[in-house]
């Protein structure tokens, strides 16, 4: 508690940290994205429902100063064509990429690769959602490359994602990470 005796971690975020911290100690299949082949390249599909509206979690994905808290410091011009350069620190990942969809507070999609590399097709999809909103992230990956890695990945950042949305920003959750990898690679 704080002085005025509010909360010193308001309860959206709360529930935020609950669900990075627990969701992984006994994952099932529902906690999961949807995995499946196209030919042989991987597809996944994993969505999430926000409190925060299209235009909240529209900021938090386009905006430099906002990604950077939940995917990677960069940049992303936001125009079909327009320019995706981003720098994972921890891992040394960078992707200087074109952005293939955009469509204000709906649609952004982007190859989630650096030049010279196979295309991994990354679309990130928002609609209304009751009060709140769906994000649903749908990848694409060669069929020769670590499917349950790259997954696990987009599960960690979107828990991030969901702390920035609450004003809780987290850490990369490395433990969510393993377990979600697991978790995939029993599923493929």
């Amino acid at each position: 508690m704080n002085l005025s005796g509010q909360p010193l971690c308001p309860p959206a975020a709360r529930r935020v940290l609950v669900r990075v911290r627990c969701v992984w100690r006994a994952p099932v299949a529902k906690d999961l994205g949807e995995v499946s082949r196209e030919g042989t390249d991987w597809m996944a599909r994993l969505t999430r429902e926000f409190e925060a509206g299209p235009s909240d979690v529209w900021q938090v994905l386009t905006e430099s100063d906002r990604f950077a808290l939940w995917l990677a410091p960069g940049t992303i011009e936001p125009a079909v064509g327009g320019s995706v350069a981003l720098a994972f620190e921890g891992s040394g990942t960078v992707i200087n990429s074109r952005v293939t969809a955009f469509e204000r507070e709906r649609c952004l999609a982007f190859n989630w690769s650096d030049a010279g590399e196979p295309e991994r097709p990354v679309r990130l999809s928002i609609e209304p959602s009751g009060s709140g909103s769906r994000l649903e992230v749908s990848l694409g990956l060669p069929g020769n490359e670590d499917m349950a890695k790259h997954c696990a990945g987009w599960e960690a950042h979107l828990a991030m994602l969901e702390a920035v949305l609450v004003g809780a920003p987290i850490d990369f959750p490395f433990e969510l990470f393993m377990r979600a990898r697991q978790s995939y690679k029993a599923l493929v």
